[in-house]
């Protein structure tokens, strides 16, 4: 039996397709083995959101080529798709494919085991239309489940090489979609994480149909008890969304609206798509359709230009809308977008302070918005064991990270806790029951 490892680079919408591709590589009678160990072939998903993501792509490959000489070595990813030529210089690569035609991954390698000529199967990627279907039906080793249903982004932010790694804005068929979840419930998910580059995007491309409708169908699956959705834009909150959102049951507590800045000449410069009043405006209504509920964002510091009038704008429009936690990234020059070639590039050292400034914040707001759930009752489902025999950790559905005495054969269930100690990065809690069917409490085994 032949055997393959993969390793995977960069965001879950990768960690996704390399599921995906495993998926196509079982269906040949393929065996999965660890990347560290010696196997037939190799695939490397590659990153290329930074200069770094690039470099470390580069790494792996070489890495992965000097274990093993003999080896069938395939590229795929973002760094695949906007650098081919680059990686097809590397000696010992043999297979390139970009973001789309994963399926001819395995063609391919019979290809190159007959003819042992390196193949480059990647093309323009800005002349797709079509959403590639890769279907995963369970993940290797994941308690929540991760669900593409889109591809690409029409937003060419200046900072930003993914439209040229991913291509324009594409959706994914809402029956699929539809099918797939059912699917994942009944491989035992109780939770389905949305995913994609543009996740708020979906719908753009179709004809009446839209993210709040898709929303509506996931409603009705039965089983799928809790739905996340990965990252939305204001802009994509439309009143229809938010109504939405009010209504469902099963859509979580929790979302994640990337900010970058909260200064409105630096959001012209990045070419982001709001103001800062329509996203304050948004988020208030947000708030006001449902109490409780936890905005997590991204946030660039040091972008080309920006001021410490501009940094501050961004810290007092934080402070004053209550994010529960910010991911900070300082700014980082990427080889191909308008931003690289910007006047004004930030100082290292100003970056760094500024992003330090940004965690210590952030650290504060999880804690304010923990605490207002102490000695309050949580669904958590536990994803894995803590850093003790009997302690389980998991993720209520407002993202807060909890961990509590259980027994193992709870991972994946969903758990009724009560949170004793709040805290950042981790908040204590005490298992009160299990949930059998949260829509149907009669079903609840107690535990207590």
């Amino acid at each position: 039996m032949s055997t393959v490892a993969f390793h995977t680079l960069g965001c879950k919408v990768n960690h996704y397709e390399t599921e995906a591709i495993w998926q196509l590589f079982k269906e040949s009678s393929y065996e999965r083995v660890d990347f560290e160990q010696n196997a037939d072939v190799f695939v490397i998903n590659t990153c290329t959101v930074t200069n770094t993501g690039d470099k470390k792509s580069r790494q792996i490959i070489r890495r992965a080529i000097r274990r093993n000489p003999d080896a069938v070595i395939c590229v795929t990813g973002c760094y695949a798709q906007t650098s081919s030529a680059e990686i097809m210089e590397i000696p010992g690569v043999d297979i390139v494919v970009g973001t789309q035609d994963r399926h001819k991954l395995l063609n391919y390698i019979d290809e190159y085991q007959n003819e042992r000529q390196p193949i480059n199967g990647v093309s323009n990627i800005m002349k797709n239309r079509t959403y590639e279907e890769l279907d995963v039906p369970y993940f290797t080793d994941r308690t929540r489940a991760s669900l593409k249903i889109q591809e690409g982004c029409n937003n060419f932010c200046t900072f930003c090489i993914i439209p040229w790694a991913r291509g324009l804005m594409r959706s994914r068929d809402p029956e699929k979609v539809i099918e797939q979840a059912t699917q994942l419930v009944k491989s035992g998910y109780k939770e389905i994480v949305l995913t994609g580059i543009h996740t708020g995007g979906y719908g753009q491309d179709l004809k009446n149909y839209n993210l709040a409708q898709l929303l509506r169908d996931l409603e009705s699956v039965e089983g799928l008890e809790r739905i996340r959705i990965s990252s939305i834009e204001a802009s994509q909150l439309t009143d229809e969304v938010i109504n939405v959102l009010k209504q469902s049951k099963k859509v979580v507590r929790h979302l994640h609206v990337p900010l970058q800045s909260g200064s409105d000449s630096v959001l012209k410069r990045m070419r982001r798509k709001y103001s800062m009043a329509h996203f304050s405006e948004r988020l208030q209504k947000l708030h006001a359709a449902l109490p409780g509920l936890a905005v997590t964002s991204d946030v660039i510091v040091g972008f080309p230009g920006e001021t410490e009038e501009e940094f501050q704008e961004t810290y007092d429009f934080i402070v004053s809308h209550k994010f529960s936690e910010l991911h900070v990234f300082p700014y980082s020059s990427r080889i191909g977008t308008p931003a690289a070639r910007m006047d004004n590039q930030i100082d290292e050292n100003i970056k760094n302070e500024r992003v330090h400034k940004l965690i210590e914040l952030s650290d504060q707001l999880a804690k304010t918005y923990a605490s207002s759930f102490e000695n309050k009752v949580l669904e958590v489902i536990p994803e894995e064991k803590g850093s003790r025999d009997g302690i389980l950790v998991g993720y209520a559905d407002n993202y807060m990270k909890v961990e509590f005495e259980g027994d193992e054969s709870l991972i994946g269930e969903i758990c009724k806790v009560k949170i004793e100690r709040s805290g950042y990065p981790i908040n204590q809690g005490k298992l009160l029951r299990v949930v059998e069917h949260a829509s149907n409490d009669s079903e609840e085994q107690v535990l207590v």
